[in-house]
């Protein structure tokens, strides 16, 4: 492997290895939300909320529509949504449920 290959893989893994961008994730797999819809639905402040969208921003993992007055933001769908789906997969595949990733914050 090559060290841009381990920058490119730590950096995207990292910005998802923090659990209110990974709440924030799977909130926008359902539906496009503003802030206000998405610190409502998760319960978080939106300061944290805007510091961690923007965090995703950078990595283009969600991106933002003007509306009105409105800043809706939406899932990279040609990417994440299949890596999300292929980590489901994994899960049922070879977890079944019993293992300490599928077990350890099944409460969240």
């Amino acid at each position: 492997m090559n060290s841009q290959s381990y920058n490119t893989y730590h950096i995207f893994f990292n910005n998802l290895s923090n659990p209110l961008r990974i709440k924030i994730v799977s909130a926008l797999k359902d539906k496009n939300m503003s802030v206000t819809e998405l610190s409502r639905k998760i319960k978080v402040e939106q300061s944290k909320l805007s510091h961690a969208l923007s965090k995703l921003k950078e990595c283009n993992l969600v991106s933002v529509n003007i509306e009105g007055k409105n800043r809706i933001y939406s899932l990279n769908r040609k990417t994440l949504l299949p890596i999300l789906h292929l980590i489901d997969e994994h899960s049922k595949l070879n977890c079944g449920g019993n293992c300490l990733c599928c077990t350890k914050h099944k409460s969240n």
